[in-house]
C-alpha cells in the first residue's frame, strides 16, 4: 500500500475548492484511461485579464488524484496566467509533501487540467501569449516552463543548463545534464 505524507491525507479528507464556477472563463479536462481518474478544472480571471481569482474542480479518482486536485487549486488562486502556466508536476508533489512513484502521474494530470483551462480562457478571449517553436514540429506553442505542442504532443521544457528547447525527460538531450 502506498504512503502519503500527512499533507496529502489533508487535502484528500478535506478537499479545499471542490465544485464547478457557473460562469467560468475557462475549464479544462484531463482523464487517464489506464487509472480512471478524471479532472476537470473551472478558472474565474479577475478583471486585470491576467490573475486567476477562483479555481474549483471536479475530481473522479483515487485519493491522491484529489489531494493533487486540491492542492493545484490552492497554488493557482491569485496567481499570474504566466505563474500558473510554469506549475510542473514535481512542484506540486512537492506542496503535498511527496507522492509514491506510482501515484506522480495524478500530479501531471492536475497540471494539464490547469493549463487547458488556460488554454480555454486564451482562446475564448483571442489573447496571443508569447508563442515559442516547438522544436520537433514547429508548432506554435505558449512560451512556459513545460509547454505541450498540440500539433506532435511532446511535452516541451526550456533547459536551465543550456537554455534550449527539448523534450521533457530526466536529462537534456543536449547539454545532458539533469532537469
Amino acid at each position: 500500500m502506498a504512503q502519503y505524507s500527512e499533507k496529502v491525507m489533508e487535502h484528500f479528507m478535506n478537499p479545499r475548492n471542490v465544485g464547478e464556477i457557473a460562469d467560468a472563463d475557462g475549464v479544462g479536462t484531463v482523464g487517464n484511461p489506464v487509472c480512471g481518474d478524471l479532472m476537470t478544472f473551472y478558472i474565474k480571471i479577475a478583471e486585470d485579464g491576467k490573475t486567476i481569482q477562483d479555481v474549483k474542480y471536479k475530481t473522479f479518482g483515487c485519493g491522491a488524484a484529489i489531494a493533487v486536485s486540491s492542492m493545484v487549486s490552492e497554488m493557482a488562486k491569485g496567481k499570474t496566467i504566466d505563474e500558473v502556466l510554469k506549475f510542473t508536476r514535481d512542484m506540486v508533489a512537492q506542496e503535498l509533501g511527496g507522492l509514491p512513484p506510482q501515484k506522480m502521474h495524478c500530479s501531471n494530470l492536475g497540471v494539464d487540467a490547469l493549463h487547458k483551462a488556460i488554454e480555454d480562457y486564451i482562446s475564448k478571449k483571442k489573447i496571443h501569449p508569447v508563442l515559442c517553436k516547438c522544436p520537433f514540429c514547429d508548432g506554435e506553442l505558449p512560451c512556459a516552463e513545460i509547454m505541450e505542442c498540440q500539433k506532435c504532443e511532446k511535452r516541451i521544457v526550456k533547459c536551465p543548463h543550456c537554455g534550449n528547447l527539448v523534450e521533457y525527460k530526466e536529462t537534456c538531450s543536449i547539454c545532458g545534464k539533469k532537469m
